[in-house]
């Protein structure tokens, strides 16, 4: 795979001002480097925004920790995992909006009757497309429906008919099943899987060029390995999906199955920083990055996630923040008022997903990039 090529008018909007990053980033790059060497993870990639400048831009490590593994470049692609979420499912949710063809106070039964249809169970007539972008719909955060279902269609059947775990509305429970669903739903809205939408009407305004479902066979040896899979697929997991489930749906979910580089989400949340434009408007981005009121205590957005202390984010971003996790160790965090992003790519999966540092290391990051500008200012 060639470097993806740095579009002018991209460029033009995003100006790189990475050249000193090494002096004025030296606190962050240290922990960075520092937890590669304590196996945290064997590589990353951090693409930072500020007030419209890519201040930092940098690789670390190599695929594996093997010695002879190759090195990461500033443009080596990433499975972005539940990134995906927000770059392309909830993008799409945001477009169909504005364009009247999505009510998100829509039943869901309205769009996918057999949500409902065999159930004894009254309450999933009552839960929204909001519900499920907000993660508040009662559904089940997680379950392994690739062990039951072999193909696409049937996994998705499966999770239409997911039993509930709690009332609607009652409690916020990050849900996978509930993204499978919405990205079903989103499809049958536009007409048109998310793949093939996201790469027109997302990436494309945007002059993303690493974004992909599935990428192409000629990528795939320039991607860093998530897992060596003993369990499921029985070989080591390179330039395809990371998770089961979106793997039996050939890749292409609404809740994982999006790779790409970290300048290129950083391009993305640059996007969302400056209004949204040329995706969607000021007053989407606004209402989907905000915080909802119900259930209480949920730190939801729609699609998004907000800080919630400890957070991910660290200790300094602002209440006006909005963010998300991937769980091969990609993060993507977006301070409003700031006008800061930090987008940051590894593969803390390999080789067995054993590894839970990510944790640590994270948000010691996000403090330690936002005390050196404060430092500056």
């Amino acid at each position: 795979m060639t470097e993806p090529a740095k579009p002018a008018a991209a460029m033009q909007s995003l100006l790189p001002a990475f050249q000193e990053q090494d002096a004025r980033f030296a606190s962050a790059f240290d922990l960075v480097t520092e937890a590669i060497a304590n196996h945290a993870f064997p590589s990353a990639v951090l693409a930072v925004t500020h007030r419209g400048q890519l201040i930092i831009w940098r690789a670390f490590g190599r695929f594996t920790y093997d010695a002879g593994s190759p090195h990461v470049s500033p443009t080596t692609v990433y499975d972005l995992a539940s990134l995906t979420k927000v770059v392309a499912t909830t993008s799409m949710a945001m477009l169909l909006f504005e364009r009247g063809l999505l009510d998100i106070e829509a039943p869901v039964v309205a769009i996918a009757p057999e949500f409902a249809a065999g159930s004894s169970d009254p309450r999933r007539k009552s839960i929204t497309v909001r519900m499920l972008l907000a993660h508040s719909s009662g559904l089940p955060a997680y379950e392994q429906l690739y062990n039951r279902a072999s193909t696409r269609d049937t996994l998705i059947a499966s999770a239409m008919t997911m039993p509930l775990k709690a009332d609607p509305m009652t409690h916020a429970e990050y849900s996978d099943i509930g993204f499978i669903i919405l990205g079903e739903l989103l499809s049958r809205v536009a007409n048109e899987s998310i793949d093939r939408f996201c790469s027109r009407e997302v990436f494309a305004p945007l002059e993303i060029s690493s974004a992909a479902f599935c990428p192409p066979a000629e990528w795939r040896r320039h991607i860093p390995p998530t897992v060596d899979d003993r369990d499921f697929r029985m070989r080591v997991v390179q330039g395809e999906v990371h998770d089961e489930n979106a793997s039996v749906m050939g890749g292409v979910s609404g809740h994982a199955g999006l790779f790409a580089s970290a300048y290129d989400v950083a391009l993305f949340a640059h996007c969302m920083l400056a209004g949204g434009a040329p995706v969607v408007r000021p007053a989407t981005v606004n209402m989907f990055t905000r915080r909802e009121s119900l259930p209480p205590g949920t730190s939801h957005a729609l699609g998004w996630d907000t800080p919630s202390q400890p957070s991910q984010s660290g200790r300094h971003f602002s209440p006006r923040s909005y963010g998300h996790l991937g769980y091969t160790g990609t993060s993507l965090w977006c301070d409003a008022e700031r006008q800061l992003s930090v987008t940051l790519l590894t593969n803390r999966v390999w080789p067995d997903r054993s590894s839970q540092a990510i944790k640590q290391v994270r948000p010691s990051v996000h403090d330690a990039i936002v005390e050196a500008l404060s430092q500056e200012s």
